[in-house]
């Protein structure tokens, strides 16, 4: 029998015998026989459930290694498929023909979740071992979710007439007026809101701290034509999907309006209008004191045992470069996070510097709003891709139909050398997909390219948080000249009426445009923290040495300080991770340092 006529009866009898095999030699403690279950060269990636920590191991030496360090305090057992999972089912992975399937198993702390991908045997499909393992800790025992048959009753409200109702409980909880919270996050948008969410259903008691004046303004008052550049389908919140009739792409200011609503109906706790001032940490005493100024005027000092900078992957701070003449420029100069919309540009001249997303929809906002001239300055090469097919193609698995959770752990799965892999065959088809728009882009001398290993827009992400252009419409203004261009390299330098370039040639402008990104997040950890713990805590983002982000949603060199940021997808899967670390930390469970 060959691995394409694998009937569905065999696949499921592939992946049980597997698993059966698999959990034996688990609840026996024998690394070597487990590690029998892997291929040679395969992956194992855990999260916290026996390491307590985001580690990858690679070939049969490193994990049973790892097997050996860890088996004894994780006690894993009961390995099991649970209903509610997506079936076993066989496909294409990186060119491999895999069958890929969803397991639990229990721990001493817990209850984990699992993900494995099978590289067939041609030969006997039933001796068919691991190439992708995944094993993640999914909840704490005594501490589940209140979800299902343990959600709330409500009992207590319906029954209490004469005091206080569910309402006058919400006011009380969020006033905390005569207790500090357990947690204190810093940052009310997607990130700090579904770590919040999180962290309610694990019992913890947290207050979002959030600088604007509604929930949602992070996105609201972003630009004009502001819309997500990915589907619908990979960005919902924890708990509480997106409708299945809202579009595809979502607009700026209805995905404000849905962190707003997300918000009351997860009864977080939020205070807007609340600056975060500073912190200082009793090493003894295993406290923050934090200092808060509240919309009102007045100032809130708490002393709690965690604070979550949850403002993001980058810090919020602009980046604003040296450019020679800027400061004499009599226009009007802005950031582009201080953008709002093209309107009140009509008439006038733009320069917008930065060719990375942010720079080209501010350019075609100004454009399309009637702005006389609009010229961008490209400082380096940019990756740039079509919205659809190519910038779609890193999200498909969202795409296929199983749950979302599910998707979320096989793309967690994904040890970096496999995404290096995908991602450079990904780069080969977008490039191939937008080969016409690309060639006429090079054309005026704008300038591409896709990683110097070709792992293309996603990866840069991953890398830097920037520095490519998912296209709506923008790179067809540049190939028509609607749009002027001028490469940094031919800058002489910013006049108070524009720009001077080295030939001489000027071009005016009312209005300059830096959209030039933010600092790390380790440039706000210093300005909020102080130096001592920025330079303690590192850089942010970017792949540590286990293929995971640098310093996000794990422990830190900072005792009780915590990162939690990244897109929405990012932040629906690790709220939980980074929830339950908190939450074990209070409970007395989690380990002083990682096992491994």
């Amino acid at each position: 029998m060959t691995v394409a006529d694998l009937p569905a009866h065999t696949i499921d009898e592939v992946f049980s015998t597997w698993l059966d095999e698999f959990g034996a030699a688990m609840e026996h403690a024998d690394p070597a026989r487990i590690a029998d279950s892997v291929i040679d060269d395969g992956y194992w990636r855990d999260i916290l459930s026996f390491t307590w920590a985001y580690r990858t191991f690679s070939g049969r030496g490193e994990i049973e290694s790892a097997l050996k360090a860890t088996l004894p305090e994780t006690a894993p057992r009961g390995f099991r498929r649970v209903a509610d999972r997506v079936e076993p089912r066989l496909v294409k992975r990186s060119g491999k023909q895999v069958i890929e399937g969803f397991f639990d198993f229990d721990t001493a702390v817990g209850r984990g979740t699992g993900f494995v991908r099978l590289l067939l045997d041609d030969v006997d499909p039933l001796r068919s071992r691991a190439w992708l393992l995944l094993t993640t800790l999914h909840e704490l025992r005594g501490f589940e979710e209140k979800l299902g048959d343990r959600r709330p009753t409500g009992v207590e409200h319906s029954e209490n007439f004469a005091g206080d109702n569910w309402l006058d409980a919400r006011k009380y909880e969020q006033e905390f007026a005569d207790r500090d919270p357990e947690v204190l996050v810093v940052g009310g948008a997607q990130a700090g809101l579904t770590l919040a969410a999180r962290l309610r259903q694990f019992g913890v008691d947290a207050l979002v701290v959030e600088k604007n004046f509604r929930v949602g303004d992070n996105w609201r008052n972003r630009y004009h034509s502001l819309t997500l550049h990915n589907e619908v389908w990979a960005n919902h919140l924890p708990y509480l999907p997106f409708p299945p009739t809202w579009p595809t792409f979502l607009p700026k200011d209805k995905l404000a309006g849905w962190l707003e609503a997300y918000a009351e109906f997860m009864e977080l706790n939020v205070w807007t209008g609340t600056e975060f001032v500073d912190a200082d940490y009793d090493e003894r005493a295993r406290r923050w004191t934090a200092r808060l100024a509240r919309a009102d005027g007045t100032e809130r000092v708490l002393r709690v045992p965690h604070v979550v900078l949850a403002t993001g992957s980058v810090s919020g701070v602009p980046n604003l470069p040296s450019l020679p003449g800027l400061d004499e420029f009599s226009g009007e100069l802005l950031h582009s996070s201080q953008f709002s919309s093209g309107i009140d540009y009509q008439g006038r001249r733009a320069i917008v510097v930065g060719t990375g997303n942010s720079g080209h929809d501010v350019a075609q906002e100004l454009y399309s709003n009637g702005a006389a001239e609009v010229t961008m300055i490209q400082r380096s090469p940019t990756c740039v891709v079509s919205l659809v097919p190519s910038g779609t193609l890193v999200y498909a698995l969202y795409s296929e139909g199983p749950p979302v959770d599910d998707i979320d752990l096989i793309t967690a799965a994904i040890p970096y050398p496999v995404l290096h892999n995908t991602y450079q065959h990904l780069t080969k088809r977008t490039c191939d997909y937008d080969q016409d728009l690309l060639s006429r882009l090079h054309a005026v001398g704008f300038e591409t390219d896709f990683e110097p290993d070709h792992t293309g827009f996603h990866m840069r992400y991953l890398r830097r948080g920037g520095g490519y252009y998912i296209n709506v419409g923008c790179s067809e203004l540049i190939a028509d000249r609607k749009i002027g261009l001028v490469q940094a390299q031919d800058m002489n330098k910013f006049t108070p009426n524009g720009l001077l370039l080295s030939d001489g040639t000027t071009i005016g402008a009312d209005l300059i445009v830096l959209a030039t990104g933010y600092e790390n997040q380790q440039e706000a950890i210093r300005r909020m923290f102080g130096e001592n713990v920025a330079e303690k805590i590192g850089r942010v983002w970017g792949f540590d040495e286990n293929g995971f982000m640098r310093n996000m949603w794990t422990r830190t060199r900072q005792d009780g300080f915590w990162l939690m940021g990244g897109a929405l997808n990012e932040s629906r899967l690790y709220s939980r991770f980074l929830a339950l670390q908190i939450k074990a930390e209070l409970e007395g469970l989690l380990p002083t340092k990682p096992t491994l």
